[in-house]
Order: C-alpha cells, then structure tokens, then sequence
C-alpha cells in the first residue's frame, strides 16, 4: 500500500473566498514562500484567467526561489462555444508558465443542463478538448472534478463518463470534489470505491468543502480508501463554511496514520505557519483550532493538571512539540495548587508545593475571579500577581494621581480627550498631560509620556487590543466591567486585565500591568 501522500494547498486561491479573508499580492507572496518552508507539494497560487491580481502573482513569484513546492494555476476547461485553442482562459494557463495546472469540468449532470446550458456529449467533449490542449503545454495536468460525489449520486454513470474522459485525455490525478460540502463519510468512502474499480489504476485525489463540518473526516477517509493526494487550505479557510483544514489533516496522516509527505517532515513549523497566515490577513487566530490553536494543549482543572504534570498522555492526544505548539497551564477559579506550582515553573519561580505562598496565590487568585478578575487571556497580569505575593517584583513607579478630561464641544465634531497623569519614579516626581482618540488612548500616552524618560524601552511597546466586558454582577451603567489589553513589543504579545465600577480604573489596571510586565522583561533580558 501506497503510504506517500501529495498535499496540494488553495489557500491563495480557495481560501480567498472566504468572508473576511483579503490578500494583497505582497500577502500572497508571503504565504507562498512559508507554505514552501512548510513543505506543501503544490500551491495553488491563483486563477490567471479571472482576475489581475491573480495574473501578476506567477510572474512575480518566479523572482523567487522555492525550495520544494511547485506551483499550480487554476482554472476552467474552455468555454462552450470556443475551441480549445482559441479559448482566453486556457491560454492565460498556459501563459502563467506555471509548473502545475489545475482545471475543473461539470461531472453533476444538472449543471451541464441548467447552469452551461449544453449537452451531456458536449460537456463531455469539452473536458477532454481542454485537458488534451494542455497536456503537451504544461509539466503537470490535475483535473478538478467540481460536485462530482453531488453528481454520482444524481447519474453515476454519468458522473465516471467525465472521470474516464478527463483520465483519456491525461490529466495525472483526478481529484473527486464535494463542492456543497454535504457528503457524509460512508458515501466518501463507497463511492471512492466503485470509482477506483471503474478507473483501475488512476491516480485521485480529493477535495473538500466543510458545510456539513466533515472536510477533514472525509479527506481522511478519503486517504484510507486509496486517493493519493488531499486539497485544502491552511486553517480551513474558504467560502461559505470553508475548506477541509489541512493543519488538522496532515498532523492526522503523519502522526496517526503512518503517512508520509514533505510538509510531515517539517510538523514542528505547523503552527507558526496557521498563525503567520492569520497574522498576514490582520484575522484574530482561532483558538480553539485542533492541533495549532492556542488553546489545543492548554489545561485549566486542577486533576487535569495534577495529571498533565506527571504525564502528559492523560490529557493530550501528542506532544504538542510534534507540530510547533505547547503546553499551556492555565489559572482560574478552578485551579488547584498543580496549576499555580505549574506556572510557576513557566515564569522561573522557585516554589514548593508545601510553600504556604501557595495556598495564598490560590486564595488571592479565587478572590479576584470573584471580583470579576479573569487571567486566561491576560497571563501577564497573573505573572506579575505571583511575583508581587512572593516579594519578586521590582516597585517601578508610584502614582500620585491622575485625571482624565473627555468633552465634546461641538454636535458635528468628535469629543476631544486629554489625559494628566503624576507619577514618583526613584524620588522624582513626573507630572505630564497628554491627548488621545478617546479617554484611554489619552491616559496611555500620558503614562507613556510620564515614563519614557526614566525607562526609554517603553518606546517599543504598542497596544494591539483593547476589550471591554461589562460583568454580570449588577444590572446598567453601574455595573462593573472588565478590561482586557493586549501588548507587544519587537519580540512578544502579552495580555493584562483590570476590573472595577470605573471603566477608566480598569482600564489604568490593565495599562500599568503591561507597562510593568514590559520593564519586567526587560530587566530579565538585561539579567
């Protein structure tokens, strides 16, 4: 049995059709060059024929060198009423000079009828007119056969005419497509099986859509009823409910199946490529994404951590290392002593499990939850809390007060802010005012202000995100809410939170945790 597997990916291409999800001709390139880091056999880098931008993408990435992946133009046999050799499209396919060519025919009879309007004899022929026009033009020929488990199910014999004509005419895989994404495993697997006893020996692969949430199972099952090669994208991006996810697909035929392909030699950068292509489309990464997500390996109840901590199989399927994540302990009101000994470790503390600080970070950590306090998102703060309970934390800065002034003068006009803020720094006082888009912008620059003369990293650091949830414990404006910042500086992202009635105190809270966790860093570096 065959156990070398082909990754084709149509992020570039399929995965631009997902709402929300844009990329410029720099961000294709870009991904491009990681996906070849990664491994991935064939990138689908775009559709020549249908748009500009897709166009100059092959020129352009042929300034680069890539290590392994070759690239695929996509595309659509002829139109009915041109020859093949007169057609625009397959023209500007094989113009892109591509090495790799991807075409899809109608295999779904009612398509053919109601959506080209021709024959059955004639959709036919235009499959094989298209394919042998371009067999002698191009390195490989791939032939898409778009709705094609849809169409088997209407007309099978119709939909394996099209298989058999596509196979005649050169095409070196054939790839069956649940484009509606509605198929459900057992029909994957049957149908696979009466199309490999029809068409013998042909190389197949397969292409699915996630409407009915089974892209991944089906590509899988898809895998184990002998096709050779899987479509997909990378975090399941693309239209409607996306693509089949192959940062899921491809650990599960590496690490599970005993499958073999160049991106599986290279798991350890599977994450860092889902999270660079979420960082290039400016999309907030899914956490809860199997394998890659933040949250794939992160633990939160005490047992599961008691346990994580003695042996990671009980609650983790492999070790996050195997694909380029890790294992994170996370602290809340259901922690025990096994998460806060856990992070401890994490942040470089030396504490004991008999250590009664222990008892007092677990009783503080509960009583601030209590309050509203949330730590998951905002580990920065919880770090700074042990250290301030253990005595390890450096006193920065103390405020001697601030002020913030937000008034809008004008109905047409927006409200202008200014923020003032006086800080002690080593005996010195700081006093200093500052405006924003808003009143939290203004009391951040104002603190920045205050601060970047005694400490000048401050420069590096940007706020990212800001959210505001207003908690549950009392009903309107009164109510007391949660802010939850995000930091960065040139190498890390970190969260802070602060809670109170006052939405300017949380937000202060949480604004002077990110500055001290960047000053902490930053004397941990220099150390």
């Amino acid at each position: 049995m065959n156990k070398q597997i082909v990754i084709y990916d149509t992020t570039l291409r399929d995965g631009t059709q997902a709402e929300n999800f844009n990329l410029s001709l720099e961000d294709k390139i870009r991904i491009a060059l990681k996906l070849d880091e990664l491994g991935v056999d064939f990138i689908e880098g775009g559709w020549p024929g249908s748009n500009p931008k897709d166009q100059r993408f092959f020129p352009e990435i042929r300034n680069y060198r890539l290590k392994h992946s070759r690239l695929a133009a996509f595309g659509s046999t002829h139109m009915a009423k041109n020859r093949a050799d007169q057609d625009p499209n397959l023209k500007a396919l094989v113009d892109s000079k591509a090495p790799a060519v991807t075409i899809f025919g109608k295999s779904w009879d009612i398509h053919v009828r109601d959506a080209l309007r021709i024959s059955l004899e004639r959709n036919l022929e235009i499959i094989e007119n298209s394919l042998s026009f371009l067999k002698s033009r191009v390195e490989v020929l791939f032939y898409d056969a778009e709705h094609f488990f849809d169409g088997f199910k209407a007309d099978p014999e119709y939909a394996l005419a099209t298989l058999k004509r596509a196979q005649s005419a050169g095409a070196e895989c054939l790839i069956l497509c649940d484009t509606n994404g509605g198929t459900m495993p057992g029909e994957i697997m049957d149908i696979i099986g009466r199309v490999r006893s029809e068409l013998g020996d042909a190389s197949l692969g397969i292409h699915c859509h996630n409407d009915s949430d089974m892209a991944v199972a089906n590509s899988i099952l898809a895998v184990t009823a002998g096709v050779t090669q899987v479509q997909g994208t990378m975090n399941g991006f693309g239209e409607r409910c996306g693509n089949a996810n192959l940062c899921s697909i491809i650990p599960a035929l590496v690490l599970k199946m005993g499958y073999t392909c160049e991106a599986g030699r290279h798991l350890q950068k599977l994450t860092s490529t889902a999270r660079y292509i979420y960082e290039i489309a400016n999309l907030a990464p899914n956490k809860y994404q199997p394998y890659v997500g933040a949250s794939a390996f992160a633990h939160k109840g005490g047992i599961h951590v008691s346990a994580v901590q003695r042996n990671p199989e009980t609650y983790e399927h492999i070790r996050p290392e195997l694909v380029g994540n890790i294992q994170r302990i996370l602290v809340s009101d259901l922690s025990g002593k096994s998460n806060i000994l856990a992070k401890a470790r994490q942040f470089g503390l030396d504490l004991d499990s008999k250590d009664p600080l222990v008892l007092d970070i677990v009783s503080r950590l509960k009583d601030l939850e209590a309050q509203g306090f949330q730590f998951e998102g905002a580990e920065a703060s919880f770090e700074l809390l042990m250290r301030r309970a253990g005595g390890n934390l450096r006193k920065y800065f103390d405020l001697l007060g601030f002020r913030v002034i937000d008034q809008k003068m004008k109905e047409d006009e927006p409200p202008q802010a200014e923020a003032t803020v006086m800080v002690r720094v080593g005996g010195k006082i700081e006093h200093t005012a500052a405006v924003g888009n808003g009143p939290v912008n203004a009391l951040d620059n104002a603190i920045r202000k205050a601060l970047e003369t005694f400490y000048p990293q401050l420069k590096d650091m940007s706020l990212v995100d800001y959210k505001v949830r207003v908690l549950p414990d009392s009903p309107g404006t009164g109510a007391r809410v949660r802010v939850l910042i995000e930091s960065k500086d040139k190498k890390d992202k970190w969260g802070t939170v602060g809670v109170s009635h006052d939405i300017i105190e949380a937000s202060w809270q949480a604004l002077v945790d990110g500055i001290c966790y960047k000053l902490l860093k930053s004397d941990t570096n220099r150390r």
